[in-house]
């Protein structure tokens, strides 16, 4: 059952085209825009980091830093899409209800976007041309080998 958790789904070709792009733009932007930044800039932000769920200033930097990093590398890759896309989708509602305070018109848009989008891909999973379809799914396997 778990295992399902991780099988795509039996989807065009065209509908995993789209979700390969949809997991390199939004997973690739937040690594490169957001995570990588965070991570070299460590020791400067945890200081002025917000904690918006009360764990502290570093803990709440290391966790966001993970999701933008490690949860990022994850669904750009399409290895265990929907969990990354789900840690993703954490990241983002906290950002857009908890430090943007759902300001759609100010800085509170781009997580939002970025929220729908993850939800997307948490719902619809990382497509054929995923490292899920290769490690978890013998039949889809064969199917890429034909293409």
């Amino acid at each position: 059952m778990f295992k399902k958790l991780f099988i795509p789904s039996e989807d065009s070709d065209l509908t995993s085209m789209a979700l390969l792009v949809a997991r390199l733009w939004f997973g690739l932007t937040m690594l490169f825009n957001h995570g990588f930044t965070k991570l070299a800039n460590f020791h400067d932000q945890v200081g002025a980091f917000q904690d918006p769920l009360g764990f502290g200033q570093e803990a709440s930097l290391i966790l966001v830093i993970v999701a933008e990093v490690l949860a990022a590398l994850l669904l750009s890759v399409g290895f265990m899409t929907r969990i990354a896309a789900a840690v993703l989708v954490v990241d983002m509602f906290v950002a857009f209800l908890m430090v943007h305070k759902t300001s759609l018109m100010g800085s509170g848009e781009q997580a939002f976007l970025y929220l729908a989008g993850y939800v997307i891909l948490v719902i619809a999973g990382g497509g054929l041309f995923s490292l899920d379809t290769i490690v978890f799914s013998k039949s889809e396997r064969s199917r890429l080998q034909k293409i």
